[in-house]
């Protein structure tokens, strides 16, 4: 398979007519709020994926340098033809094969983990491009959240750790939960500071939608997910170098 070619099939789940781009706007809008609360403006930073966009643009309008890594020239045409003013640099690479002299203060693989092959071998790959005192913030899905609970117990997901149309749609590979984030964190060299929830999702998409929340209501449901993070949406992990 052309690696290139496979990423590119993707990008359609991208756009504004995906079906569950209400959580997506959600949880990446509101993960890089939590890294730029928890970092100085002065930081280098190191993206893995482009993706919908959303952190590259805020990342580049806070911080001192944003470089954004990305496998699939599609979704980055995508980008630079919509956002032709973002002063990230984008390099176009696959994870495993990136190489760069330079260290960064903060590395950021959010929602990058449940769609590559071996998240061990990228995370092993990119302790080498911390600074001393670097950190890493790592965000994925969680298989084990409040919606997949709920939806369990209905009788609606017979496996909550199964994937679905929407992760399908999205091309990843796996669920987490907070329990095999960290125990894979911790096997590829790193001690995990903290873990946090994004987006305490009560109900299933189309529900939400269909009570017209409100910008008050769905920020304080990402606020709420910070320290339910067994409960929310997703996980945002802390961690620096073992």
């Amino acid at each position: 398979m052309d690696t290139s070619n496979h990423l590119d099939s993707y990008i359609s789940a991208y756009g504004d007519g995906f079906a569950f781009s209400f959580d997506n706007d959600l949880m990446l809008n509101w993960y890089p709020t939590r890294i730029i609360e928890k970092t100085p403006a002065s930081a280098r930073v190191l993206e893995l994926g482009v993706g919908h966009g959303f952190t590259t643009l805020r990342f580049a309008n806070h911080f001192a340098r944003t470089v954004v890594v990305d496998g699939s020239a599609a979704v980055i045409e995508k980008f630079r033809r919509e956002n032709p003013e973002c002063t990230a640099e984008i390099i176009e690479s696959y994870f495993e094969t990136f190489e760069t002299e330079e260290r960064f203060d903060v590395i950021v693989m959010g929602f990058v983990l449940e769609h590559v092959q071996d998240p061990e071998v990228v995370l092993r790959h990119f302790k080498k491009f911390l600074a001393p005192g670097g950190r890493c913030f790592i965000a994925v899905p969680n298989g084990q959240s409040m919606h997949r609970q709920l939806g369990h117990l209905a009788g609606l997901l017979d496996d909550m750790m199964s994937l679905g149309k929407g992760d399908l749609e999205l091309g990843h590979l796996r669920q987490y939960s907070k329990a095999s984030l960290v125990e894979q964190l911790h096997a590829s060299g790193y001690l995990t500071s903290s873990v946090e929830g994004i987006f305490l999702k009560p109900f299933t998409t189309n529900q939400l939608k269909q009570l017209d929340l409100s910008p008050a209501i769905t920020t304080a449901l990402c606020r709420l997910g910070v320290d339910y993070p067994e409960l929310s949406c997703g996980l945002l992990a802390e961690a620096e170098l073992n």
